[in-house]
């Protein structure tokens, strides 16, 4: 998969592509339902297939420092959208000027004379330009007059469901990681770097590889069995493993932090980019009275964690985790 950071020329043999407009915060069943309806489109036409999307997303961008909301940053974003075989990712930098574009002008400046799309697709509640004055009526208005084609997807429904990020956000913040994946069609993951922490969890047997949640919304607090891939290169590395998301109240801490301790791992993680796939919430946040008391309940929620996990045996880590199945 091509990504296209826009401004840049778009190569000859991405012109004419069937396109996927939208945000696709999640890459949930909803938004592959819209991105396979354009790649059913190409197929028949003969057609590259593509999404358009923006970044940061335009929430961000409006909202300012408001509190995290994101599901997928935009290097998850795009491996996701990579592992549905699409031939390009376009995105563009949601900025002032951006912002300001009308919604006629955008498909004309960007999306027809920029990318020289052939077919636009979006969802049935997609809106976009200036005022978020542009729809599904305003495209089709265009597309007669441009001589492009458009289609809006029909509503997506999960077994009698409609599928949603703004339900899915809920979901992940009640810790309820299993219908999120129900939801997403793959289990939530957060990726970022190991950084130095305060090496309580070695202390007491437990060494974790800690990690900043800044800017993205998380799980509920608690303890989780997890999935953590080592990244090194093009390679992830899989462990079995049990993570903690939370302010650690035991210690007063402040600051919401993700600590995972990969089940029969030794090694130094400072700096590596670590992925945790979130699989089932073992238990919620607690108090405890002493370091004591907190590792003999840690032992239990490992324990817990690798009979949950267990049940994965069998499947690649990509296949629990992280590379969605078809809406």
């Amino acid at each position: 998969m091509r990504i296209l950071r826009h401004p840049v020329p778009t190569p000859e043999a991405l012109r004419g592509a069937v396109v996927a407009l939208g945000n696709f915060d999640g890459v949930h069943r909803g938004h592959r339902s819209v991105i396979e309806h354009a790649r059913a489109l190409a197929g028949d036409a003969g057609a590259p297939c593509g999404v358009v999307t923006f970044e940061p997303h335009p929430r961000s961008f409006f909202q300012g420092a408001g509190a995290p909301f994101r599901l997928t940053p935009f290097r998850q974003k795009a491996r996701l959208m990579a592992g549905l075989g699409l031939d390009l990712m376009a995105n563009f930098t949601f900025d002032p000027a951006l912002a300001g574009h009308l919604a006629q002008d955008f498909v004309a400046t960007h999306l027809l004379r920029g990318l020289g799309v052939s077919h636009v697709v979006t969802g049935p509640g997609f809106v976009f330009g200036k005022g978020r004055r542009g729809n599904g009526t305003v495209l089709a208005r265009m597309a007669e007059m441009e001589q492009f084609g458009y289609s809006q997807a029909p509503i997506y429904a999960h077994r009698g469901t409609k599928v949603s990020s703004t339900d899915i956000r809920v979901l992940l913040r009640r810790g309820q990681v299993d219908q999120v994946a129900e939801h997403l069609g793959h289990v939530w993951e957060f990726e970022g770097r190991v950084q130095a922490g305060e090496q309580r969890g070695r202390e007491m047997g437990f060494p974790t590889a800690n990690q900043a949640l800044d800017g993205l919304l998380h799980p509920g607090p608690g303890i989780y069995a997890v999935r953590a891939g080592i990244v090194d290169g093009k390679t992830t590395t899989w462990h079995d493993a049990a993570a903690y998301v939370g302010t650690r109240p035991t210690f007063a801490g402040e600051t919401v932090l993700l600590e995972t301790n990969l089940f029969d791992f030794s090694g130094d993680l400072y700096g590596k980019r670590l992925r945790v796939c979130f699989v089932e919430r073992v238990r919620k946040d607690m108090t405890f009275r002493g370091m004591d008391a907190l590792a003999i309940q840690m032992q239990e929620d490992c324990d817990k964690a690798r009979v949950v996990l267990a049940g994965l045996k069998g499947r690649s880590p990509q296949a629990c985790g992280t590379v969605p199945e078809k809406a």
